[in-house]
């Protein structure tokens, strides 16, 4: 094994009578090393992009969501509360009550979903961090209530923290009758707002923050809640807990952790990355071709040596190792290659943000980059393992020919 691994390194890094081998082999250590680059560097986009909305959803979602297996809201029952306090890793919950509603500030009209919470819901999430404009206030002192609207809300409507213009809430009676004013169709009442919260363009485009008792009031529903939201503790089994809340609370209830509240957008991210590893996988394999070139010239350009080796008592199997380990040496090189100009990439990006979002709606102004160890595994591995096949694919099929001719 050392003998044929010696002659490959010197076949691979020797002058060939013939330049366009060099050309050719050069031209396959830089596509497995451009393709080897170009998925470390899609990996960790993709790892950066998916932290970076997680980061968003955990500013709007809860550790764990309770909601009604059926219908929009329910009661909570008190004894279920009392129990739910008491597991471990539970830190507190809240409860939180929605609606669709017309707004209305000044003559611009729009209908978004008012959610109202309760005292703890900024210690459930981390919305008051995701402040643009005022503070979270729901409740004053004086027991005054105020709304929090999301930024797409108060641009499409003007909204602006002056406490002069007043923000009405419109939302339909559940028995209105027949009426022909249009203002004895709906349950109407005014509020001011405190605070602009910014997280991210589908909630901010939808979203207005208000006080529990002050949407029970609007729809008349004294009891109702839509779900309760529960954070964990820092030292939390979620699997755990889940599990707990699910048999405290019974098949009468869904209970959701964080993947799940997001499970269509996490399987869509992780089906495009697989999409992106598979698609730069197959242009891998088609600049690997260059190999399968390069060792079919260089088996045709050592013929003499080949009979040199059989006539110094060379078998079969070191001369067809030769050819491999030089095609392996290639995928060695170029995989190396590629992923350390990957990693500079990466790097540079993480520390200098050099491309740049050109965006207006995210909190970030560079693209997110996170290295995972995994990805250094598993893409070394996939690039060596097609440059496996691209080695041994021409050795095994041309080297008959001339094992067959050097022994007659």
């Amino acid at each position: 094994m050392k003998l044929s691994l010696y002659i490959a390194k010197r076949y691979l890094f020797a002058k060939k009578s013939r330049n366009a081998i060099n050309v050719i082999s050069g031209v396959s250590v830089a596509g497995v090393a451009v393709g080897t680059m170009a998925l470390i560097i899609i990996l960790s986009v993709f790892n950066g992009l998916e932290l970076m909305v997680t980061s968003i959803f955990n500013t709007f979602d809860p550790d764990l969501k309770i909601t009604a297996a059926k219908g929009k809201t329910f009661t909570p029952d008190t004894s279920r509360l009392g129990l739910l306090s008491k597991v471990d890793g539970v830190s507190c919950y809240s409860l939180t009550l929605e609606e669709n509603a017309l707004l209305k500030y000044g003559d611009r009209q729009f209908i978004g979903t008012i959610k109202g919470v309760d005292e703890n819901y900024a210690t459930v999430t981390d919305i008051d961090s995701s402040m643009w404009e005022g503070e979270f206030i729901l409740k004053s002192e004086n027991d005054r209530s105020w709304a929090v609207p999301g930024i797409g809300v108060a641009q499409y409507l003007g909204i602006r923290i002056n406490f002069i213009t007043p923000l009405f809430i419109y939302v339909p009676k559940v028995s209105p009758g027949t009426t022909i004013d249009q203002e004895d169709a709906f349950n109407r009442r005014y509020i001011y707002p405190s605070g602009i919260f910014q997280i991210e363009q589908s909630y901010d485009s939808k979203y207005v923050y208000l006080p529990i008792s002050f949407v029970r009031e609007l729809i008349r529903n004294d009891e109702g809640v839509s779900s309760v939201e529960i954070k964990f503790s820092g030292t939390a089994d979620p699997a755990r807990i889940q599990r707990t809340v699910k048999t405290i609370f019974g098949n009468e209830y869904i209970v959701q952790n964080r993947y799940e509240q997001q499970e269509i957008f996490y399987k869509v991210m992780r089906s495009e990355r697989l999409a992106i590893f598979l698609i730069l996988t197959l242009i891998i394999v088609i600049a690997s071709f260059n190999i399968v070139g390069s060792l079919t010239m260089l088996i045709i350009e050592k013929e003499r040596d080949i009979g040199i080796l059989r006539s110094l008592g060379a078998d079969n199997n070191l001369i067809r190792k030769i050819f491999i380990f030089e095609g392996w040496l290639i995928s060695i090189i170029g995989a190396a290659t590629g992923i350390v100009l990957g990693f500079i990439v990466c790097w540079l990006q993480q520390k200098y943000g050099i491309v740049r979002l050109n965006s207006t709606t995210l909190l970030l102004d560079a693209y997110p980059v996170l290295m995972k160890l995994k990805d250094f595994i598993i893409v070394p591995a996939t690039v060596l393992l097609i440059g496996f096949w691209a080695a041994w694919y021409p050795v095994r099929f041309l080297t008959k020919k001339y094992l067959r001719k050097n022994e007659n």
